[in-house]
């Protein structure tokens, strides 16, 4: 895949990025660069490799899933204009 000058003027477009003409030909030399780059990455046999999060092997920290902000509900809706067992309630809107 190639950019060519139009590319990089729809790109900075899209980035809002104000490119000056005398600039666009170094724009395009570096783009197809990148763009090199990431082809030549696509080569790469990956097959097998696992994905991961981290360069360094850690292990995910876990918590306990405890509620511990509960039995406050009628703090909770308290301020509503209207309550039924705990719930706000609101007007019907679909029949």
């Amino acid at each position: 895949m190639s950019v060519d000058a139009e590319n990089v003027r729809r790109i900075a477009h899209l980035a809002r990025i104000a490119v000056a003409d005398d600039e666009i030909e170094h724009l395009k030399g570096e783009l197809n660069a990148i763009l090199a780059f990431v082809e030549q990455l696509s080569e790469v046999d990956v097959a097998g490799v696992e994905p991961m999060t981290s360069v360094t092997p850690m292990a995910m920290k876990k918590r306990e899933d405890i509620v511990t902000d509960g039995g406050i509900a009628d703090d909770i809706v308290r301020n509503a204009p209207a309550t039924q067992d705990h719930y706000f309630v609101v007007p019907k809107v679909v029949e």
